[in-house]
């Protein structure tokens, strides 16, 4: 993401805070697709994937006031909102073990990025990559499995049989590697 549009999404949120009903529709426009996606990867399910959309922002509009821009960037705070989301709906319904609804895939909206788009995002990968590369191994597997395959710290720590307490430090600290070697 550019320094313009981090801009943007934090000059949105704070007009957000303040009632604007325009800027709502603006940061919806900017990130829903994004979001979407996290939604739909964790859960596997469009419509349980929209509802986790739905709340995420009905808890901005609730909560804009509240968000602290030097804690972490608004596309970032938007996506810890969809995965507790759809890590609560899991916990009430076991989608973990369901497929892909082969009819709800082809409905799917085709919101290709652009070629710019693609280029920024393939060199953050890369860069993401690279530090994630140099994590000790336990913190990079704790950090894939609760980010990649949206398993509560919990979770994580039955599939690694480590305790909790030792999952959480791991990806506590893998996070602060990661915030520095990125940049943020």
């Amino acid at each position: 993401m550019n320094e313009a549009s981090l801009a943007e999404q934090i000059e949105l949120l704070e007009a957000i805070g303040k009632g604007d009903q325009s800027a709502f529709e603006r940061l919806y426009r900017l990130t829903s697709p994004r979001l979407f996606a996290v939604a739909l990867r964790m859960l596997r399910n469009h419509a349980r994937a929209e509802e986790v959309l739905h709340d995420c922002f009905i808890t901005v509009l609730s909560q804009a006031n509240n968000y602290n821009p030097r804690l972490s960037s608004p596309l970032t705070w938007l996506t810890h909102i969809v995965r507790n989301r759809a890590i609560d709906l899991m916990r009430g319904n076991d989608n973990r073990l369901q497929g892909w609804d082969e009819d709800e895939a082809d409905n799917l909206a085709d919101d290709a990025p652009s070629p710019a788009s693609q280029l920024q995002q393939s060199s953050e990968a890369k860069l993401l990559e690279h530090c994630m590369a140099h994590l000790p191994a336990e913190q990079r597997q704790s950090i894939m499995l609760a980010y990649y395959q949206g398993l509560s710290h919990g979770e994580v720590s039955e599939h690694l049989q480590q305790p909790l307490g030792t999952v959480k430090s791991w990806i506590r600290r893998a996070l602060e590697h990661l915030k520095s070697c990125v940049g943020i």
